[in-house]
């Protein structure tokens, strides 16, 4: 059936382009119908336009969207509904699924795509570490390449945090200290974004790493954090901002995400409710979360 399908659907398309051609476009519909039910595969191919634009036509005056959007994508292409179409679901609301990021479904995207930068680069979170808020990150991918760890919270009460500093005026941790700093979703919350970048860039080590995570398109949080959540970010934006601090090949900017990435963080989806191949394709025009990896220059004499 698929061998006749092929002969016979190539001399029936060379057939209804030439009827065409010859002003017989009427005569032609018969024979267009036979192959829009049998072969609809070969409007895509068709290099002459008029015949092509008249097929989908004929074919979605036919067959309803439900049948429509079915053959086609049974048959392989896309399937965009027409204005009106478009089935929400589940979606349409005015409020999110989840106005915590997704935490009380399963695991955030955001963090799904935090935690592979992280596992990516866990050669990189040794020696003496810096983490924010708290060392999870430290213990999950340094483990033992870890000799010593430290813990920064803005604010005392923290019972995990060795360090009470904020990022904008910390002139009491000691320049050259830290041979990795990890900073996770944090830049967003500092107003005086330049002096919150460089304080991780003079306490580093020479040849010491910053792994850094900021958001793009994002929920704002409507916790404590919320009244100070300042920025969303590019990578355009982050590279030109740590450029300023670090020599640019000394610089790796990554985006992470997706149009339905995007959807569902928005939404407050979790990770278990897209598949692998659903988070892991990029699209640059949207951007969920940006990383960045920088490395300190080590100054010779």
């Amino acid at each position: 059936m698929r061998s006749w399908r092929e002969y016979y659907g190539e001399e029936m398309l060379t057939q209804i382009a030439r009827m065409w051609k010859c002003g017989e476009g009427l005569r032609a519909l018969p024979d267009m119908l036979t192959l829009l039910i049998y072969a609809p595969q070969y409007f895509a191919k068709c290099s002459y336009k008029p015949v092509k634009k008249a097929g989908y036509g004929l074919l979605k005056a036919i067959l309803p969207v439900s049948v429509r959007r079915r053959l086609l994508q049974w048959r392989g292409f896309a399937y965009n509904p027409p204005v009106g179409h478009v089935q929400f679901g589940d979606l349409r609301r005015v409020t999110p699924l989840s106005q915590q990021f997704g935490y009380d479904r399963g695991l955030p995207i955001d963090r799904y795509y935090i935690e592979g930068f992280l596992d990516c680069h866990r050669q990189d979170i040794r020696g003496h570490v810096l983490e924010i808020g708290d060392d999870a990150y430290t213990r999950e991918f340094g483990g033992e390449q870890v000799v010593t760890n430290d813990v920064l919270h803005v604010v005392e009460g923290n019972t995990m945090a060795t360090i009470v500093a904020d990022l904008t005026c910390a002139d009491h941790i000691s320049s050259n200290t830290f041979d990795c700093i990890i900073l996770t979703q944090t830049l967003h919350l500092i107003y005086d974004i330049r002096s919150a970048v460089q304080t991780p860039h003079r306490i580093l080590k020479p040849g010491g790493i910053l792994l850094a995570t900021v958001p793009g398109i994002s929920q704002i949080s409507q916790d404590e954090w919320g009244e100070s959540w300042y920025w969303a970010f590019t990578i355009l934006s982050i590279q030109r901002l740590f450029e300023e601090r670090f020599p640019v090949e000394n610089i790796n900017v990554q985006a992470y995400g997706n149009v339905l990435a995007a959807t569902g963080f928005l939404q407050g989806l979790a990770v278990e409710e897209l598949n692998q191949r659903e988070l892991d394709y990029y699209d640059p025009h949207y951007q969920v979360l940006i990383t960045l990896r920088a490395v300190k220059p080590v100054v010779t004499a």
